[in-house]
């Protein structure tokens, strides 16, 4: 299954790379966005391309290595994009990407629990070993959750929190990061599944979700769920604030960033994030209102239709 990158060609008219420049990729993926980046500057620039899974640094590596462009390769989080950036002699980049949405490849291929319309172990890791995550799960706000129970250094996985966190803290996390109406609900059946029987797998905890939400329309049950929990394993939030303040840090003046988010709190933060930067003055928000996919976009991507780039270029003086 080939990813189809979001957005393409509004993100090469608003990145406005020029040869020779230093882009950053901060969440490769397929390779789809350098790789028409990569032509638009005429095959002169250099890339550094992260992503934090590490399937998808060998799929981009092989599409990109015949481009015609420098290219690097670091398997890391973007959080961590100053390592990446350090370990190949980079001090400043002039152009920067971050498309936050899951690849095809990650909902239909990795078996690692992102879909709920397959039958797949839950984990939501972006690592196929996943990462230790935070002793308290960061909310929208930057305040805690509360203090699920883990044991020391035990890697953290979404059959974790539904097996064995609070059934409290289940509820505030489906809220808070799946802006989920009926999380006490769901929160309370998941509580009385798993005394049954541990919850192991994707379509076990779809058809619990599913068995006390109903809702029309084209939008799965499950859905908010599903973003809920790969939001809190993967550290998303906190991580994207991150991510943007490095990138924002090692910018030189007159570089853009553009942000490709696919639900509402994602988007939240880069407004606020970039509203911020505008303020102080040290930043141009380019995109006033978030660029949309296009209707044709929607019918032949459908995955696009609710993406929402946003762009901001450093002041140079």
């Amino acid at each position: 299954m080939e990813h189809i990158p979001v957005l393409l060609h509004e993100v090469i008219d608003g990145l406005q790379a020029k040869p020779g420049e230093v882009i950053l990729d901060a969440t490769v993926g397929g390779g789809g966005h350098s790789e028409a980046l990569c032509q638009a500057v005429g095959g002169s620039a250099r890339f550094v391309c992260l992503d934090a899974d590490e399937d998808a640094i060998e799929r981009s590596r092989k599409r990109l290595e015949v481009c015609g462009c420098t290219f690097h390769f670091y398997h890391t989080y973007y959080r961590h994009l100053d390592t990446a950036l350090a370990s190949f002699g980079i001090a400043g980049i002039n152009r920067a990407l971050f498309d936050l949405g899951l690849s095809s490849f990650q909902l239909e291929e990795s078996g690692r629990g992102f879909s709920f319309m397959r039958d797949e172990p839950l984990q939501m890791t972006f690592h196929k070993i996943p990462p230790t995550a935070p002793t308290t799960p960061p909310s929208p706000s930057g305040q805690g959750l509360g203090t699920p129970p883990q044991a020391g250094g035990e890697e953290v996985t979404a059959s974790i929190i539904v097996n064995e966190w609070s059934k409290e803290t289940i509820a505030t996390l489906l809220e808070s990061y799946g802006e989920e109406k009926q999380a006490w609900r769901i929160a309370t059946k998941i509580a009385e599944e798993r005394a049954k029987a541990p919850i192991v797998s994707t379509l076990q905890l779809a058809h619990i979700v599913e068995s006390v939400v109903r809702r029309k329309g084209k939008i799965h049950p499950a859905t908010k769920t599903f973003q809920a929990l790969r939001i809190a394993v993967n550290d998303e939030f906190q991580g994207l604030k991150d991510g943007l303040s490095k990138a924002w840090e090692k910018l030189l003046p007159g570089g853009r960033i553009a942000v490709i988010s696919f639900h509402s709190m994602e988007d939240r933060v880069v407004k606020d994030f970039f509203r911020e930067l505008g303020a102080e003055g040290v930043g141009k928000v380019i995109t006033k209102k978030p660029i949309v996919p296009c209707e044709q976009e929607t019918k032949e991507n459908p995955r696009s239709r609710s993406a929402k780039l946003r762009i901001i270029e450093k002041a140079t003086v």
